[in-house]
């Protein structure tokens, strides 16, 4: 057969293409590869382990597969990204039900990261693009976090800096500008690269584009070292003294609610001790206590036998417990938090507005049920969705709820303070999960919110890792999985606003809209040049 060249009356973007090569078509799996691996990097950042700092090449890296690329490839990169992070990050989702939910939840969520990368693609060749790249994750975050069925915040990428330098953006204006600075220093750092590489190659590069590589590294880093003073742990109205129950449960995994008499009995018998230890001089005697969510799945408005344990164990400490029930109350099923005063019993309640869904409530159920009527008889009865901030006044302190899943969401947490909580709780219920890294992944959450909004954060959990966390985001105290424990800590109260707690959603809107901003201008720029290729 014989091969023609391009005749010369055809456009010059066609003469100028080269012919394949072996050795280019052995390098096309590359970009693949390398967007996977950087996925795995950018998971690998992640806690428990404390490599924040992995973020930033795994973002240099997803630049330099994605600068310049066409719309199919800079949407399969994207997805291959999405799942090399994702999969390992939410494999705790399968711990208990199986491959089949983890699978179709991580292909889901890469949808989202793959059109990330779309637009990734479509801003590389701005001016400053990694200014507009990085505003087109945060956008990206912002809608994962709201659709499909209310949204699933997990893996921001502010969730993974609890430990690095770039937190104290955080207070500056919340989880969007801290992922913004993180994903901004990672694609600057390979513009950076790449602008040096190109200039010893050529012997010169723009100034301009030179000056902006050189900001996209600089200014994130020099923003969260500025942001330093707005964090502190001082106290600003006085302190109080918290003890914080583990029980623990029987056994782990969905079983654990089978024995839901057994679960209040442990939290009740460890509050106990406490009251025990106390009297014998060796704990301090706390203000009030925080029981962890699921601590009663026995409603103790409907089961007297639940209302006498709790009861007995207000009473042996002396002090007010919060609970965290399941309730039953006309006809609505609710995932509630009951303030359990000693002498009155209880006296106020917070119901969980953020469920879960497919844990708490089943989308999509007749649909489910049609094709596995197992999947549906795992959750019988949906849980109804509260509707008012959670604050508790507990002797004159205010203390904010964000049950479990709500700890992910920027406004579950938000309005607690802006509600006048003083200090935040976030009970949770990780036992279905077993060992996983699920437990650490919520407790960096939980530290990244201490110093958004400047509050001391204490985390009961039915089996672990419970802890009190200051608001600088320093763990001061935790315990083990799957021991029964208890923490005892004087804390201090704040009432004072970050910039984060006033300025709320506008922060996260403002980057939307540079993101948008970008998008059109390299819209408008394609349109541009292809109407030039055609003249």
């Amino acid at each position: 057969m014989t091969v023609t060249a391009p005749s010369v009356d055809q456009p010059d973007r066609l003469r100028a293409r080269p012919w394949p090569t072996r050795g280019s078509r052995l390098l096309r799996p590359v970009p693949a590869a390398v967007s996977a691996l950087c996925g795995v990097l950018l998971y690998v950042s992640f806690p428990p382990r404390t490599l924040w700092w992995l973020a930033l090449p795994a973002f240099a890296g997803f630049g330099w597969v994605l600068r310049g690329r066409r719309w199919k490839a800079s949407l399969g990169l994207g997805y291959l990204f999405g799942l090399g992070f994702l999969l390992p990050l939410l494999v705790w989702t399968g711990v208990e039900v199986g491959p089949g939910p983890w699978l179709a939840l991580v292909v889901v969520e890469a949808v989202f990261v793959a059109l990330v990368g779309l637009g990734v693609a479509a801003v590389s060749k701005l001016p400053a693009w990694p200014v507009w790249a990085a505003a087109v994750w945060v956008a990206g975050e912002a809608v994962r976090a709201r659709v499909p069925f209310h949204g699933f915040p997990w893996g921001k990428i502010a969730f993974g800096q609890a430990d690095g330098v770039f937190l104290p953006l955080a207070a500056v204006g919340g989880t969007p500008v801290l992922g913004f600075a993180v994903v901004l220093c990672g694609f600057g750092l390979y513009e950076a690269v790449r602008v040096a590489v190109e200039g010893r190659r050529t012997h010169g590069v723009r100034t301009g584009t030179a000056a902006a590589a050189l900001l996209s590294v600089v200014v994130p880093v020099a923003g969260a070292l500025a942001a330093r003073p707005l964090v502190s742990d001082k106290a600003e109205d006085g302190t109080v003294t918290v003890a914080v129950i583990q029980g623990n449960v029987p056994r782990s995994g969905l079983e654990f609610n089978a024995q839901r008499r057994a679960v209040l009995d442990y939290h009740a018998r460890e509050t106990k001790k406490l009251a025990a230890d106390v009297e014998a001089g060796k704990a301090a005697r706390p203000d009030f206590v925080l029981w962890p969510e699921n601590s009663s799945d026995i409603d103790p408005f409907a089961n007297p036998d639940a209302s006498l344990v709790i009861d007995d164990a207000a009473k042996a400490i002396g002090v007010p417990i919060s609970v965290g029930g399941v309730v039953e109350r006309n006809g609505r099923l609710l995932n509630e938090q009951i303030l359990w005063d000693p002498a009155k019993g209880p006296t106020q309640t917070y119901d969980k507005r953020q469920v879960q869904p497919f844990g708490e409530y089943l989308p999509l159920r007749s649909l489910l049920g049609a094709i596995n009527d197992s999947w549906t008889s795992m959750v019988r009865q949906d849980f109804s969705r509260g509707t008012r901030p959670g604050v508790f006044d507990i002797g004159g302190t205010g203390v904010g709820l964000a049950t479990c899943y709500e700890a992910a969401f920027d406004w579950a947490v938000r309005d607690t303070v802006t509600h006048g909580a003083q200090m935040i709780s976030v009970p949770s219920n990780n036992a279905t999960f077993d060992r996983s890294e699920m437990t650490y992944q919520q407790l960096a959450m939980s530290r990244v919110r201490a110093v958004e909004h400047s509050r001391t954060v204490t985390v009961p959990v039915t089996s672990g890792v419970s802890a009190i966390i200051m608001p600088n985001g320093k763990i001061t105290q935790r315990t083990g999985m799957f021991v029964p424990d208890y923490l005892v800590q004087k804390i201090p109260l704040r009432s004072s606003e970050t910039p984060a707690t006033r300025l709320g959603i506008l922060p996260e809107m403002a980057l939307v809209l540079v993101a948008a901003g970008g998008l059109g201008w390299a819209i408008a720029a394609g349109a541009r040049a292809r109407r030039a290729a055609d003249a």
